[in-house]
């Protein structure tokens, strides 16, 4: 073989060794058709050697070897390229495409994912890029929303930091418990009987450092970004961390000040919150409870008695608060507060739980608005609920 043939079958198999290197297991008929045309290129360059080369071969054969190459390489790179429509309609460029990486799917199977939701037409390629950035192996599984037409390199960088779709969770303020696991259950993908199971403990607040009893009242109400099958400890991690932060230095020598522990406020927030309909009401609810733990009376809250019966009625009838006459949440018969809170407060509730007006307000009650009277005598109470019945039958105030 004269030194032009040598030298490019040497070159040639070198493409080959580093083809074979940079591609996938998908790739290898590449790399294998690119064997096939060097072979033969070679085979021809021993043949023209072994009959004696003309004084015109030195030039000629290794331009027709690396020709051969190249329209070898060119054709197995074509194959490697070449488009492949989506199975439905391809969405336009900028349109938000959204799906899932499962636990454990290969890169083959990730990129025919990529490649149905048609954002990448050359899978093949695709999968010969992701090894040659050694990223294949690196992909997070997860739920992404990606826009069509995102380039290859941002593709596989948010594949591969993880950078899943987030979701908007809203607690709203007063939710219990079983209220609360309903709305997270679909982000943690698990059944809402599971959930409420896991945040119903009685000791649920150990493992997080919460005052207790369990994690009632402590799962900040707020909103939340969550990725899509988050485990629920991530969740109640992220809940229980945002309460923490309410709980400033200021906060709680407040709370000395007034010498109630956390529990307590939360308790009496809680309490504060499921009363009132408009937050510039609560530091007054307040005032009343502060007056009434004061002086040694019953706080008859009637949110209490309800969480006691296990949830919200239309009407709270004598013969319901009869049957929960002894449970430690009834504040028409247990004095002080009750063992712990009866839903999630918020900050404005736990803000006037630990700043009450300065009023002496020792009753209240609810007009038909949804507004509050306040009074300073069992006397006025009376009357104010006197009206406040006949406006809810429709009378108005000072009918008969």
């Amino acid at each position: 073989m004269t030194t032009w043939g040598k030298a490019a079958a040497a070159v040639a198999a070198g493409l080959v060794r580093k083809a074979g290197r940079g591609c996938t297991r998908v790739a290898a008929d590449a790399a294998a058709m690119l064997r096939r045309v060097v072979a033969g290129t070679a085979s021809a360059v021993r043949a023209v050697s072994a009959r004696g080369a003309g004084p015109g071969w030195p030039k000629i054969v290794p331009g027709a070897a690396a020709c051969a190459v190249l329209l070898g390489g060119g054709s197995a790179m074509l194959w490697l390229a070449a488009p492949v429509e989506p199975s439905g309609a391809a969405p336009p460029d900028g349109e938000t495409v959204v799906f899932t990486v499962a636990p454990g799917a290969t890169f083959g199977q990730i990129t025919d994912t990529l490649v149905a939701r048609g954002l990448i037409r050359r899978p093949l390629l695709f999968r010969v890029y992701g090894r040659l950035r050694r990223d294949d192996r690196n992909v997070r599984a997860g739920t992404y929303a990606l826009d069509a037409g995102t380039g290859w390199g941002r593709l596989l960088d948010a594949l591969v930091e993880g950078r899943v779709r987030m979701v908007p969770v809203t607690i709203p303020e007063g939710f219990t418990l079983p209220r609360i696991a309903t709305r997270i259950a679909g982000i943690t993908e698990l059944p809402a009987d599971t959930v409420r199971v896991r945040l119903g403990g009685e000791d649920g607040h150990a493992r997080w450092d919460l005052p207790g009893p369990g994690l009632e009242g402590y799962l900040f109400p707020d909103t939340y970004l969550f990725a899509g099958g988050v485990p629920l400890d991530a969740v109640v991690g992220a809940m229980s961390e945002r309460y923490r932060s309410y709980w400033t230095p200021e906060r709680e020598a407040r709370a000395a000040e007034l010498g109630l522990s956390e529990r307590e406020v939360v308790t009496l927030a809680s309490i504060i919150q499921a009363e009132a309909r408009a937050a510039n009401e609560m530091p007054a609810i307040s005032a009343v409870y502060h007056n009434r733990l004061r002086i040694g009376m019953l706080l008859q809250a009637d949110p209490t008695v309800l969480y006691a019966l296990g949830g919200h009625r239309p009407r709270l009838l004598y013969a319901a608060m009869d049957s929960v006459a002894d449970h430690p949440y009834n504040t028409y018969t247990q004095g002080g507060l009750p063992p712990g809170p009866i839903g999630a407060p918020g900050a404005a509730a736990l803000d006037a739980a630990l700043h009450p007006a300065e009023v002496d307000y020792l009753y209240f009650v609810a007009n038909a608005d949804g507004s509050h009277t306040f009074s300073r005598t069992l006397s006025e109470h009376n009357r104010a609920v006197a009206r406040a019945r006949r406006e809810a039958a429709g009378a108005g105030p000072g009918g008969g």
